[in-house]
């Protein structure tokens, strides 16, 4: 069997990434950056084969996907299980503003607990790894030996990457979740393979 490639990009920089503000499932629009980076991202896939562009049904998502799929002449197709960690309370707020409001809860987030359920409804990394297991082998199955592209969040990502290289939910994150990155996953049949992590030199030329 050939070589499926998932290619997995993080949205492009929204007014509350700047800020460091948590987003989760609050739909935040890109901003001046985070178009430009989106439509350096489609310039660095427009010479690509691909078989589908795929997106998180967040808008700052879709703003990223929408010109990799008009550079290649397809459509963005929505997957609303690529959508971002839920947050729960944390959700429009700051790092410096839980570390106040919610430092017990905050401080649990920092150590990763597994199957810690974040308050007001947030996802537990146990949940958000199960969902993001489903929808990777569900995008592979779909694809089977093609390459596709899908649109997803930071949070989504963080899962990917452990997945993929067998990298426990609760060991420190060692690697990079830049907005409009390129993150390139393999599946051989059997399992993921990480074949390229973090690729954002396609941004080197940004005016803004």
């Amino acid at each position: 069997m050939s070589m499926t490639e998932l290619i997995f990009i993080r949205h492009g920089e929204t007014d509350w990434n700047r800020a460091r503000r948590f987003q989760g499932c609050i739909d935040i629009a890109l901003n001046a950056t985070g178009l430009e980076q989106a439509r350096h991202t489609a310039d660095r896939l427009q010479d690509h084969r691909l078989a589908a562009v795929y997106s998180s049904h967040l808008g700052r998502a879709r703003e990223t996907a929408r010109p990799i799929a008009e550079a290649l002449g397809l459509a963005v197709a929505i997957e609303p299980e690529l959508r971002e960690r839920s947050y729960g309370a944390f959700e429009g707020q700051t790092h410096d503003e839980l570390l106040r409001n919610h430092p017990e809860a905050y401080q649990r987030w920092r150590d990763r607990v597994p199957d810690y359920e974040l308050p007001g409804g947030g996802e537990s990394l146990v949940a958000l790894r199960a969902r993001v297991f489903e929808q990777m082998h569900r995008l592979a199955k779909r694809h089977a030996g093609q390459t596709v592209v899908a649109v997803t969040h930071g949070g989504v990502l963080d899962s990917i990457y452990r997945i993929a290289s067998g990298l426990a939910a609760d060991e420190p994150r060692r690697f990079e979740l830049n907005n409009a990155s390129i993150n390139r996953i393999g599946w051989n049949g059997e399992q993921f393979s990480v074949l390229g992590w973090g690729d954002v030199s396609h941004l080197a030329k940004m005016s803004i």
